[in-house]
């Protein structure tokens, strides 16, 4: 988000995920916040690389602010499968399925 090199698309995803993820840590006595932030972790999982492989630019236009940006979103992405399983987790205590 920091060099707008990704669509607003990627923005939008990301901190719905990330407002949904609030929700749910803060009720703690609900499967159905949880299983939202899990489901959108997943569908982010599956945006995220489809963003980065359609909006990565070539070699010759890549200064350092969009190196630095394209890599945290692909750190953000590599996290991501670590999240999904640790919030499955959180699940599964809280009685889920």
């Amino acid at each position: 988000c920091m060099n707008y090199m990704l669509p607003p698309s990627y923005a939008w995803g990301n901190f719905s995920v990330l407002a949904v993820g609030i929700w749910a840590i803060m009720q703690r006595d609900s499967l159905d916040a949880i299983m939202m932030f899990l489901t959108g972790l997943l569908l982010t999982v599956l945006t995220d690389i489809i963003h980065i492989s359609i909006f990565y630019p070539s070699h010759d236009f890549l200064s350092d602010a969009k190196r630095f940006s394209i890599g945290m979103a692909i750190f953000s992405l590599l996290l991501k499968p670590v999240s999904c399983y640790l919030v499955y987790r959180m699940y599964r205590e809280r009685g889920g399925e």
